[in-house]
């Protein structure tokens, strides 16, 4: 398989609310919007990935997705966030294999990892020397 491009597909329970905490909250880019101009679909930047916010669907407990977000300062982003309203899932702290990690949740329940890579772990160093 040779894969030219890639995408996270959500479906929110509730499009407009989604939209805005992943834009105004979260404040991911966005790279486009496309269909309905009152209820838009939204590609949001991810790094080096895409987040596609578009369409609906019915609430159905924990959503079984999560998304993986690498970030400058965790204790920063979870501060923030959480002051900001978002549900707190699990503060800030190193875990065994060396990555700062807090946990929050989008509007739907999807949980969402905050990643710091400290400086002196080997996902900073080019292991192709290795």
């Amino acid at each position: 398989m040779d894969v030219l491009s890639s995408r996270l597909l959500l479906r929110p329970t509730e499009l407009q609310r989604s939209r805005d905490f992943y834009r105004d909250v979260l404040g991911l880019a966005v790279h486009r919007e496309f269909g309905d101009p009152q209820a838009p679909g939204t590609v949001f930047f991810l790094g080096n990935g895409l987040l596609e916010v578009s369409g609906s669907a019915e609430p159905s407990g924990v959503a079984p997705l999560a998304l993986w977000l690498q970030v400058r300062d965790v204790e920063a982003e979870y501060t923030r966030l959480t002051a900001a309203g978002v549900t707190g899932l699990r503060g800030p702290r190193t875990e065994f294999w060396g990555l700062v990690e807090a946990w929050i949740a989008d509007p739907d329940g999807v949980r969402i990892v905050l990643v710091q890579i400290p400086d002196d772990h080997p996902l900073r160093r080019d292991q192709r020397s290795l």
